[in-house]
Formats: C-alpha cells, sequence, structure tokens
C-alpha cells in the first residue's frame, strides 16, 4: 500500500465534509514538535486550497525528522477556509494580500526561523522522511539548495502505468537538465534552500510562475544544487497544470514538443533568460 493511501481519505475533501479528529490530530503532532530555536522551516503557502491543505497538512505533522523544525503557513489572500484550517492545525498563519507564488514564497521567508527553508504546496503530499533527507541533502558542502522528484497522485482518465512511463522519461530529462541549467528543474513544491542565503539572493514578485527557478539560478552562482531522485523525497500533487491541458495524451504531447526543442540547451549553462511579456505580473 502506498504511503499515500492514510491521507486520500481527506484529500480533495470540503472542510465540513471532514471529522473534527483530523484536525485535533494535527495540532496534537504539531504541539509536540513546538521549539524555540528550529532549525529547519516547514512553509506551506496555500490559495483557496481547503480541499487539499488537511490532507497535506496532516502528512507534514507526521515527518519523521531528527531536527528541530516548525511549520507555519501563508494564506495568499484565500476567499475560502483556508486560514481556518492552518488555525484549526495549530499553525502559525500568516496573510499575504498581493497574489502570486512569489508574493507568497517570500512572505514566508521572511517569517521563517530555521537555518534551512522547505519550500510546501498545499495540494501535495509528502513522504515521512522527506523533510529529514532534504536537509541532510543541505548539510552538505557548499550546497546551497535542494530540488527532488514529484508524482501525481491517481485520478480518473490517468492510467497508472501510463504516468509512471511519463514519470520516468520526464524524470531522465530533468536528471540530464540538472548539470548544466538546474534553475529549470527545480519546482517549487518539492525545492528546499538555505534561509539566508535565499533571502540574498531574492524571490522574484514581479512574474506569474518561475521565482522557484530564478532564485536557483542566482543561487548557482554561489555554490551547489543538488537533486534528489530516491522514494524517500518523492512527493504526491495533483494533476495542476498537467490536468489543465485537455486529454492525458495532449498533455503528454505538448510536454514531449517542448522537451525535444529544448535538447541542445542541456549541453550549455545560462546566466541568465529573457522575461516572457506574458508572465509578468502587471501592476495596476
Amino acid at each position: 500500500m502506498p504511503w499515500y493511501d492514510k491521507f486520500l481519505s481527506i484529500y480533495n475533501v470540503e472542510l465540513k465534509a471532514i471529522s473534527h479528529s483530523v484536525y485535533k490530530g494535527t495540532r496534537r503532532r504539531v504541539e509536540k514538535r513546538e521549539c524555540d530555536f528550529p532549525l529547519v522551516t516547514i512553509c506551506v503557502i496555500a490559495r483557496n486550497e481547503e480541499k487539499t491543505l488537511p490532507a497535506c497538512l496532516n502528512a507534514l505533522s507526521r515527518q519523521k525528522c531528527q531536527y528541530p523544525f516548525e511549520i507555519i503557513g501563508v494564506d495568499n489572500d484565500s476567499t475560502d477556509n483556508t486560514a481556518e484550517i492552518f488555525r484549526m492545525s495549530g499553525i502559525p498563519c500568516y496573510y499575504e494580500p498581493r497574489h502570486g507564488c512569489g508574493y507568497a514564497r517570500l512572505c514566508g521567508l521572511m517569517h521563517a526561523r530555521g537555518k534551512y527553508h522547505i519550500n510546501i504546496d498545499a495540494d501535495t503530499l509528502y513522504p515521512p522522511n522527506y523533510v529529514q533527507q532534504m536537509v541532510r541533502e543541505l548539510q552538505r558542502p557548499r550546497v546551497l539548495a535542494v530540488g527532488a522528484t514529484w508524482s501525481y497522485l491517481p485520478a480518473k482518465g490517468y492510467p497508472r502505468y501510463i504516468m509512471f512511463f511519463y514519470e520516468l522519461v520526464r524524470d531522465i530529462y530533468l536528471w540530464l537538465q540538472h548539470f548544466m541549467r538546474p534553475e529549470l528543474s527545480v519546482r517549487g513544491l518539492v525545492f528546499a534552500y538555505r534561509t539566508e542565503d535565499a533571502k540574498k539572493a531574492g524571490i522574484r514578485t514581479d512574474i506569474i510562475r518561475g521565482e522557484d527557478g530564478s532564485l536557483a539560478l542566482e543561487l548557482k552562482k554561489h555554490g551547489k544544487i543538488h537533486f534528489l531522485y530516491g522514494p524517500k523525497t518523492r512527493a504526491f500533487t495533483g494533476l495542476g497544470t498537467l490536468g489543465a491541458d485537455g486529454s492525458l495524451l495532449n498533455s503528454i504531447r505538448k510536454r514531449a514538443v517542448k522537451a525535444v526543442i529544448g535538447i541542445p540547451g542541456l549541453f550549455f549553462p545560462k546566466k541568465q533568460y529573457k522575461d516572457k511579456e506574458s508572465n509578468l505580473i502587471k501592476n495596476k
């Protein structure tokens, strides 16, 4: 039985349909881990994630980690019960009114107390040894950031054997890419870094997506970015953009074409990238 099976009964479920014992259990485990000087900050960003946040927090509260850590949340101007779920789960929550992953990540970073910072997305489930393994990698000499792989939770219309093949090919591509261009291989949902180094590098808030890659681009100038591919750090998430492209075959086709076009770039590092106009946040 996959480790994430125990959380599927409360994943993608409305607040009122989840027993209060779930939140009490999460709160109890979080309170047992409370400390004045955490080595690690686990930061969960969320905007209107009422249906997925309870499962995410429940999984995080069960982390098997020898290092003292704190879990904090960022409510990115939600209009549902996201903030209430943080409160019921005993997680300190900071409010960020400006929309965007960059703003939410930056808000969490500025409130972090830990030496190491673990990015968490509210629609994602993390294995019990995730934090432990990410921190161990960050403690290696000159390693400033760590990325990991991820898979998709079971969904109707997305056969597991096809998804396994797709994820395998994708992971091989990301692995080849990370040698010269690690900034293109990192994803915010499975990304960790040294807090002070990230503060110095800065998190971009003027782009819709890619703040994680931009941070990695800056960090790689001063140290190493490592990647972990084992099951202990493989997170499981919802379909997200994969499900937004129509059918599964269409989603895979679009990504395959993009990957083939980008093959020549695997062998040449880049120091900067030109922003696409469509990815810029237009401040009114």
